[in-house]
């Protein structure tokens, strides 16, 4: 029997797969792009749980605006950063690799890193530019400036985001409330009057206590960065049109400390500050929905939504996060750890994914996801071939059949590689999960104590239940050998995927 609807996925795909636009019945070829526009949103530090359509209870948030997404959109179970802090994963979005294969190999780059991606290295702006599109990179940075050790902000920030492939930059270099205290636009401190330094004696401390770099330049206030960001974005997308396809790399600072909701959003929530915070992100991407619908471009725009890793859970001490988790929000929803931890609270991140008329509207998919494979995808729904696996996109798998909801064999990612802050990695490999227990040289002695029971080696069976409370290691002497075989070879090999696994074909 003819199966209508499924005929009409097939053709969708084949046309996405052929880099051709797919026509709506009696729509004439001229008014439809060939390139769907990308508007990826990363989120910073946002857990699983902390967005109503992944079990937030919206007595304590409400998110309207993301959940809108899951409901034209598609909502994915197991996606996963490729770390459980954030540079690594940043690095891994952008160029389809795992970040501990270059020098950064725990915890995070510093303010005054140089630029951590190297500009002749394949990422998702410079294969996007190759297609004629616009890319703007806007919100957090976070990886780096510059090619010296210290990066020198009274000079020239070169290379940065404009020589791997973006047209525009603005943002905060590395974190929320960094010693920076500045913006910075394109290539250079927005607003930069001088080379001259203030002391740090005089220059104020951030909100842990530590000395600004005394810039001469406007400072960021904390409760206005996000409208800032969100103007910034929003503009952007303003001048753009449908003559020329687009790609908007766009990074709040929400949810990372500090907790600074503006005077908006203030008070609206009854989880505290924290769900404030949260509120502020709702916001933000609702306004840059709401620009899309305005100018009509949603209908050819892929909007991803998600987070670099999972919430901070530090019930030990207060904070604003831990206050939210008291007052009934779970914060990383169902699994156990949170930001910098090995356990799956660090990686498993809300994965949200909408494209009208391509992606499958309310539908839940539950494929094993990386986020290191939305270069692979993106390379996919534009039909460019890969690279060899061994000089791009080393770790990054195609995902647009899962994006599409289409019938595949078997995942189409068969394993997948984590780390934790301190350097303790992980391997995944359908259900199983072995962590090698091991801390990176260098970790500090309060992660040690913090996190003293990860540095073990550990089996689980994430279908026992996402909580990662019965280690299974004993019973399972096989499992645990082939998954630390595994992970060695991917190690030693410089590579996780194969020819074939990255391809548009």
């Amino acid at each position: 029997m003819f199966n209508s609807q499924r005929f009409t996925r097939t053709i969708l795909a084949l046309a996405v797969l052929l880099g051709v636009a797919w026509l709506p019945r009696g729509a004439p070829a001229e008014e439809t792009p060939v390139r769907p526009n990308i508007v990826l949103i990363l989120a910073d530090d946002l857990g699983w749980g902390s967005v109503g359509s992944y079990g937030a209870d919206p007595k304590l948030i409400r998110t309207p605006n993301i959940d809108r997404l899951a409901k034209e959109g598609r909502r994915f179970t197991d996606a996963n950063t490729t770390s459980s802090v954030c540079s690594p994963t940043r690095y891994s979005v952008l160029t389809g690799r795992y970040c501990w294969r270059t020098s950064l190999k725990r915890e995070v780059l510093g303010s005054f890193s140089p630029l951590h991606i190297d500009s002749r290295r394949l990422n998702m702006a410079s294969l996007l530019k190759k297609h004629g599109y616009r890319a703007a990179a806007i919100g957090k940075w976070h990886l780096g400036y510059g090619a010296n050790a210290r990066t020198d902000y009274t000079k020239p920030l070169r290379p940065g985001p404009l020589e791997i492939g973006f047209d525009y930059h603005f943002g905060v270099p590395s974190n929320h409330g960094d010693v920076t205290g500045v913006y910075v636009e394109n290539d250079r401190v927005a607003g930069l009057r001088s080379g001259n330094l203030t002391p740090r004696d005089q220059a104020g401390t951030n909100f842990r206590g530590n000395p600004f770099l005394g810039l001469d330049a406007p400072q960021r206030v904390d409760q206005q960065v996000m409208p800032l960001l969100t103007e910034k974005a929003v503009a952007w997308l303003e001048k753009q049109d449908s003559s020329t396809p687009f790609f908007l790399y766009y990074t709040p600072v929400t949810v990372h400390n500090p907790v600074t909701p503006s005077a908006k959003t203030k008070r609206t929530s009854r989880a505290g500050p924290f769900g404030d915070w949260i509120h502020e992100l709702e916001i933000s991407v609702g306004r840059v929905l709401d620009v899309l619908d305005r100018k009509g471009l949603a209908r050819n725009t892929l909007v991803v939504f998600t987070s670099d890793n999972g919430g901070v859970y530090t019930p030990q001490r207060e904070c604003e996060q831990t206050d939210a988790f008291d007052a009934g929000l779970k914060v990383n929803g169902p699994f156990r750890g949170g930001k910098h931890s090995v356990f799956e609270g660090g990686f498993r991140v809300p994965f949200l994914v909408r494209w009208p008329g391509h992606v499958p509207p309310g539908t839940v998919c539950d494929e094993m996801l990386s986020l290191a494979d939305l270069l692979a995808t993106t390379a996919a729904i534009v039909g460019e071939p890969l690279p060899p696996h061994d000089r791009a996109a080393e770790d990054s798998y195609n995902m647009l059949p899962a994006l599409l909801g289409e019938s595949y064999q078997g995942p189409l990612r068969p394993d997948m590689i984590v780390h934790s802050a301190d350097g303790n990695f992980a391997i995944r490999r359908g259900p199983w999960k072995w962590i090698e227990g091991v801390y990176h040289p260098a970790t500090k002695k309060g992660a040690l104590r913090a996190r003293a029971d990860e540095f073990k080696p550990q089996l689980y069976h994430l279908g026992d239940g996402p909580s990662e409370r019965r280690e299974v290691g004993s019973e399972n002497p096989e499992i645990t050998r082939r998954l630390s075989q595994l992970l060695q070879r991917y190690r030693s090999q410089g590579h996780s995927r194969t020819e074939s696994s990255g391809s548009h074909k």
